[in-house]
């Protein structure tokens, strides 16, 4: 007769996996609020009032008692912050006053361009960071380990917008290597139909070969600045990943055996630190959504990053706290996927 009765351990692994998932919802909604908290604080601490931004200067005070009214303005702050939390939970962002839309709609438009750069530059940052923390760790003490050591140190050290200003100067107004602020010359700026919100799939799917390499000529630079920034931070991290396992008795026995250094370090050491690279990876991914207000801003880059600019100094509410929410929402999935895929490749941590 056969038993059909389940094991005890998958009961206990699928009580596990519950209360990871319910601690980690949990936890998303305790972060995202708190965020939304002390964001809508802070935008009530501004010196910018939003509503001089639409009565005007020259409006009478009747107007402006009767704006302050319908922006829900006089009310006291905690009853501001529970309406707009009340407005959330039905899918209501709120009006910009910037562009007069919706905050929601606004996002839509917005957030293709900075995942499409962000993107981009994680791919260039990874390829280039892996590569370089291999190098280093190949041969420790070397002219090559100095050079990457102060090539990531550099990155580290060196201010994005500084470095995007300059990118400008040099490859745009001087060697003309770069194309323009923004993501297309205005030429195909108002032909080239919308239909993903990613221009290099937009410009490949109509066809238009200049207009395609048009926009790989605006998307490299601002590309370029963001995957320096963490491949400076993948670099530094991974190195001392790997450097940490060189000495580990593992290693010593496959080197024992005649294992070239090469052979240890791509097929023993560079997979126990997988759980790492994807740690960095994913940090390094939500930080460039998080920098890019600043690279945006410098490259007139139409993402979430200048909209928030935008919002901050026009002291739009809705638009700052939308903005805001969707950066931390973003930043809160990728280290809870980062932590999943931890837990799925390296048993360690289980």
């Amino acid at each position: 007769m056969i038993d059909s009765t389940p094991p005890v351990g998958l009961f206990r692994q699928g009580w596990r996996w519950s209360g990871r998932l319910v601690g980690g919802l949990v936890s998303l909604m305790l972060t995202l609020l708190g965020l939304l908290a002390f964001t809508f604080a802070l935008s009530h601490l501004a010196p910018v009032d939003p509503t001089l931004q639409i009565a005007g200067d020259h409006a009478s005070a009747a107007t402006y008692a009767q704006v302050r009214k319908d922006l829900g303005l006089d009310k006291p702050m905690p009853v501001q912050f529970w309406h707009y939390l009340q407005h959330l939970a039905h899918g209501d962002m709120g009006m910009s006053s910037i562009t007069g839309q919706p905050v929601a709609s606004d996002l839509m438009h917005t957030f293709p361009a900075t995942i499409e750069l962000a993107t981009c530059a994680i791919i260039l940052g990874a390829i280039l960071g892996i590569t370089l923390a291999l190098l280093s760790v190949y041969k420790p003490g070397s002219w090559i380990d100095n050079l990457v050591r102060l090539v990531s140190l550099l990155g580290y050290s060196v201010p994005i917008f500084w470095l995007s200003l300059l990118g400008l100067l040099l490859f745009y107004a001087v060697l003309h290597w770069a194309g323009g602020p923004g993501r297309l010359d205005d030429a195909y700026l108002y032909t080239m139909e919308p239909r993903t919100g990613f221009v290099l799939i937009d410009t490949w799917l109509s066809g238009d070969r200049e207009m395609f390499f048009n926009a790989i000529r605006h998307m490299w630079l601002p590309v370029t600045v963001l995957g320096l920034l963490s491949m400076a931070g993948i670099t530094r991290l991974l190195r001392a990943s790997m450097l940490g396992e060189m000495n580990k008795e593992y290693v010593i026995l496959a080197r024992s055996k005649g294992a070239g250094r090469a052979r240890v370090l791509l097929c023993h050491v560079f997979p126990n630190v997988l759980g790492t690279l994807i740690t960095v990876l994913s940090l390094s991914y939500a930080s460039l959504l998080e920098g890019a207000v600043l690279t945006e801003t410098v490259f007139a880059w139409p993402g979430v990053g200048r909209y928030l600019t935008s919002a901050l100094f026009a002291s739009d509410t809705p638009a700052i706290l939308g903005s805001t929410l969707l950066i931390g929402t973003c930043f809160v999935l990728l280290n809870a996927l980062a932590d999943a895929l931890t837990y799925l490749l390296d048993p360690r941590t289980r």
